[in-house]
């Protein structure tokens, strides 16, 4: 069994793998732990639940998608497959297509946050600076905060999954990092988070120990193919022979769709964010300020700011102007939005699929070749129900969440 990539997404596939008992080679084109699972914000979260494909998006991100300032932003290129991405977003921003992205998302993201419990619990996973205090969506003005009710109100009734609103007086005690002049906030318990960057070296420890290989520097050049199977992978280190194939490669899925001879619309989101030490006011709770789509997280051992989404193909320039994005936002909510020393400025290609929903499952074109990838945002809030669910698929077991809504052959 071979699993290529070596993310959040592939680590859990590898485990589930593993605990089923199918020998696991992981092979990941850098060092394990190093792509888009490395410097995220680390939420786990149940609560985000709607895609970014809903009403009203489209003409949202055009008013905001070419401002030099704005948390969304796209770099115009002569580049089909984005143009394509485009278009199948744009026909899915409707209540309907929403609604049925969020039942396939809520399932998943369900299912990961129960099983980070058990692996927690279990010690499976230790030292990741796991803390389930919940999510505060923090909002600046009144209205902004007031029209969010909307949102609560539709996840509670469709999905079970609700918010306590929290006025000023009362969030500016229970979080003093704040400065006074917010709105108010939501809080939604559900939520945890973890760093993310330690998660990958509990993940990489585990692996080791149940008998995983993992090489590194170790990447896929193509797919040797016959009788309707992948008969082995050819890499930068060699040809390895394979009974079963797991592509779990993240935004980097997308160029392998000729080779896989399946359309695969996912497009690179490209997010930044900055580590440092923690402030000496440091945010009890994790936040994302709505308004500006930023986000900070505390952690024991550190703090970061992170977010923004950049289309931009696979740019590997780090964009001083877009960290001063996140530093600006963080400003305007906090007495101190930042800390010295900076540890690490950092940015990931996010795998955005153009429905918001991941496609994990068996490739058509291949009986023994499978696909977990698209995750999106929510890597890592989805990374423990898909690594089961491919488990479950490849192995031939009861899958433990229906898994129609993921099939790669819906586009």
């Amino acid at each position: 069994m071979v699993v290529v990539g070596g993310g959040v997404v592939g680590a859990a596939c590898a485990h589930y793998l593993a605990v089923a008992g199918a020998p696991v080679l992981l092979i990941d084109k850098g060092d394990f732990g190093q792509g888009c699972s490395h410097g995220n914000c680390g939420y786990v979260s149940p609560s985000h639940i709607l895609p970014l494909c809903r009403p009203g998006a489209v003409s949202s991100a055009l008013r905001t998608f070419f401002r030099r300032n704005s948390p969304f932003q796209m770099r115009f290129r002569l580049d089909p497959a984005f143009w394509s991405w485009m278009w199948q977003f744009a026909r899915r921003c409707n209540q309907i297509d929403m609604l049925q992205a969020g039942h396939a998302r809520h399932s998943l993201l369900q299912s990961s946050r129960q099983l980070f419990d058990e692996l927690l619990s279990e010690k499976v996973l230790e030292d990741i600076d796991w803390e389930a205090k919940g999510l505060l969506f923090v909002h600046q003005t009144r209205s902004h905060f007031e029209h969010y009710g909307e949102t609560n109100e539709l996840l509670t009734k469709e999905f079970g999954v609700g918010a306590t609103p929290i006025r000023e007086a009362e969030l500016l005690e229970m979080e003093p990092a704040l400065k006074p002049g917010v709105a108010g906030a939501w809080l939604y318990d559900c939520d945890a988070h973890l760093r993310s960057d330690k998660l990958m070296e509990a993940w990489q420890k585990r692996l080791v120990h149940d008998g995983v290989s993992i090489r590194e520097n170790c990447e896929l050049i193509s797919l040797e193919e016959g009788d309707g199977a992948i008969s082995a992978v050819n890499t930068t280190a060699g040809r390895i022979e394979v009974d079963q194939v797991v592509v779990a490669t993240g935004a980097w899925t997308r160029l392998l769709s000729r080779q896989l001879r399946a359309r695969i619309p996912i497009e690179p989101g490209k997010g930044y964010s900055i580590t440092m030490r923690r402030p000496a006011l440091c945010p009890t709770y994790p936040m994302i300020f709505e308004e500006h789509r930023v986000a900070v997280t505390p952690f024991a051992s550190g703090y970061r700011i992170g977010s923004t989404m950049e289309f931009a193909g696979f740019d590997p320039t780090l964009r001083r102007d877009r960290l001063s994005l996140l530093t600006d936002a963080a400003a305007k909510y906090l007495h101190e939005p930042m800390a010295e020393p900076v540890l690490e400025s950092w940015y990931g290609w996010r795998p955005m699929s153009c429905d918001g929903v991941p496609l994990i499952g068996r490739v058509p074109s291949f009986r023994n070749a499978w696909m977990a990838a698209g995750h999106s945002m929510l890597g890592v809030s989805m990374s423990t129900g898909t690594g089961k669910l491919i488990s479950e698929l490849v192995t031939g077991k009861h899958p433990h969440i229906d898994p129609h809504p993921y099939r790669v052959d819906r586009f």
